[in-house]
């Protein structure tokens, strides 16, 4: 029996980005409409929820298989989605990006650090590169995502964002517009950081059979 044909990138790529893009659209459509940020925020996260399962589901029907990152970003969306629209409250939604960031980065440097290679179970299939290339991958993005974590507390935080908007001559700027605008400039900051992955990649793949082109590793930025 003839092994079963890797999905096209497109599915991939819309599994990663799709429930973001869900998310920022519906904010930019519900302040458009004269909602206050916050309350488009949480309004907003109806489609985070619906897209982190959607997402999910894909993945299972598509690509038959759920690796463990998609798993535990779409588990991170789905609950701290469902706890900001219970309380409505968008701080959960706005926490989850630093709680999620922090613990890959603790374990994946805390993997390092007792001789492991975690990156590679996070995301389920095994990129043809030598160990030595695997462990500099987990430094690089343990400390990104590590990074991630500082951005987003200090992005999250009102006082400190009407504090620099003032200073900036930019007075009355809504918080929550700021949040997720940084949410957008994190999806291209995260996709750069593993385009330039890519030359490390390529300089340390070992043969293997099968034509499927080498990516850089996803992230868990591109859901919200």
């Amino acid at each position: 029996m003839s092994e079963r044909a890797a999905p096209p990138a497109w599915v991939r790529q819309a599994v990663d980005f799709g429930a973001l893009i869900a998310f920022a659209g519906a904010f930019l459509v519900y302040r458009l409409n004269g909602l206050e940020g916050d309350e488009a925020l949480v309004q907003a996260t109806w489609f985070l929820v619906g897209g982190a399962a959607i997402a999910v589901a894909i993945g299972l029907i598509v690509e038959r298989r759920l690796a463990l990152m998609p798993l535990i970003v779409g588990g991170f969306a789905l609950v701290f989605g469902l706890l900001t629209l219970l309380t409505q409250d968008d701080l959960w939604v706005k926490l989850k990006v630093t709680i999620l960031n922090l613990s890959l980065s603790v374990l994946l440097l805390g993997g390092l650090k007792m001789g492991k290679q975690p990156l590679k179970s996070l995301l389920g299939t095994v990129i043809p590169i030598n160990d030595r290339a695997w462990k500099i991958l987990t430094l690089r993005y343990g400390l990104f995502f590590a990074a991630v974590a500082l951005v987003n507390e200090a992005v999250r935080s009102e006082a400190l964002v009407g504090w620099a908007t003032g200073q900036l001559g930019y007075e009355g700027i809504d918080p929550a517009d700021v949040w997720v605008s940084f949410r957008g400039v994190l999806w291209i900051a995260s996709s750069v950081f593993g385009l330039s992955n890519m030359p490390l990649i390529f300089r340390n793949l070992q043969p293997v059979t099968g034509d499927e082109t080498p990516t850089p590793p996803p992230g868990p930025n591109a859901a919200p």
